[in-house]
């Protein structure tokens, strides 16, 4: 009986035992789960945190961009673009400020500090090299000069001194021997310069149109003398058949003559004619007509050095009550 006792309590306390390992057993695994499956969730929370921070970044860096184009980066916007053009307006107005000032012959046009347009002498070596003879001037110093451009640049070093009041360009062309005018030559000249300069205004009227070559007055004027049936034709002529056509067909030079003074007297238009205002009709007829310098020389009768209107039609021959101030259009 008491074997049996023994037994039972043994089993018993087996029993008892066994539950209670198992117990202990599974207790620190339930706690330990919890404990991992806890370690995890804290370290998602952070990540999820990281997330978040992760995408406003790029959102801060996109925000400065839409900024800077409100400031006027964008080369489209208006602000942007009108301040540029005035920029662009500004420099053209530097860069152009001699656009409209005008320089004598041998000068060029500078600017100062304050950006106004002064005239300085050219340096002749700044002028372009001469391509040919015909390019060539002579000077009335007898020197020959490889452009005009060399020439009224050299003039202008002068200015002041009395070579340089004394200097004037006299032909086209390299210097030569002109030989010296005779009187009966010279009495022949303004047969052939009146027959010249009513052919040049007749050219200019066919080949005017729309050119502009003449004004509307201008052209009613040579209409006249281009319709007449008794117009004597360009060409060579005999010095007997010129007189004879300027006493025949004397109202066809009246206008051609005070056509042509009004031509020369630009700088300045005063009524009077200077020798460097001569100089586009003397410089390219002297090679041709040696007499051209003693002519012109002639028409200044007081010797002033200045030609007056009445001078300049006496020298062609005009009568005195044929000089007109309104027909130098």
């Amino acid at each position: 009986m008491r074997v049996w006792i023994v037994f039972l309590l043994c089993l018993a306390g087996h029993a008892m035992a066994a539950p209670t390992e198992e117990l202990i057993v599974e207790e620190p695994v339930v706690e330990e789960e919890p404990i991992m499956e806890e370690e995890p969730i804290m370290e998602e929370e952070p990540i999820m945190e990281e997330e978040p921070i992760m995408e406003e970044e790029p959102i801060m860096e996109e925000e400065p961009v839409v900024e800077e184009t409100e400031v006027g980066v964008n080369p489209v916007q208006v602000e942007v673009g009108d301040f540029d053009e005035a920029i662009e307006i500004i420099e053209d107005e530097a860069e152009n400020a001699c656009l409209d000032h005008h320089c004598k012959k041998g000068k060029v046009c500078e600017v100062d500090e304050s950006n106004t347009p002064m005239c300085v002498c050219q340096d002749p070596s700044t002028c372009p090299i001469a391509e040919g003879e015909f390019e060539h001037v002579c000077g009335t110093d007898n020197k020959t000069y490889d452009t005009s451009c060399h020439f009224f640049a050299t003039k202008c070093a002068l200015e002041g001194t009395k070579k340089g009041h004394k200097l004037h360009l006299d032909y086209i062309g390299p210097c030569k021997h002109i030989e010296a005018c005779v009187d009966m030559e010279l009495s022949e000249f303004p047969l052939r310069m009146r027959d010249w300069l009513k052919n040049v205004l007749v050219t200019l009227y066919e080949r005017d149109e729309d050119n502009n070559l003449l004004t509307e007055k201008q052209k009613l004027r040579v209409k006249k003398i281009f319709e007449n049936e008794k117009r004597l034709q360009a060409g060579t002529h005999s010095l007997d058949l010129l007189a004879h056509d300027f006493q025949k067909n004397y109202n066809m030079y009246i206008f051609p003559v005070h056509w042509q003074f009004g031509q020369l007297d630009q700088h300045p238009a005063d009524g009077y004619l200077t020798h460097t205002e001569l100089s586009p009709l003397r410089a390219p007829l002297i090679p041709m007509e040696h007499c051209t310098t003693r002519f012109f020389e002639q028409c200044d009768a007081d010797s002033d050095n200045y030609i007056a209107l009445e001078e300049w039609a006496a020298c062609f021959g005009l009568k005195e009550q044929d000089v007109d101030n309104d027909l130098v259009i």
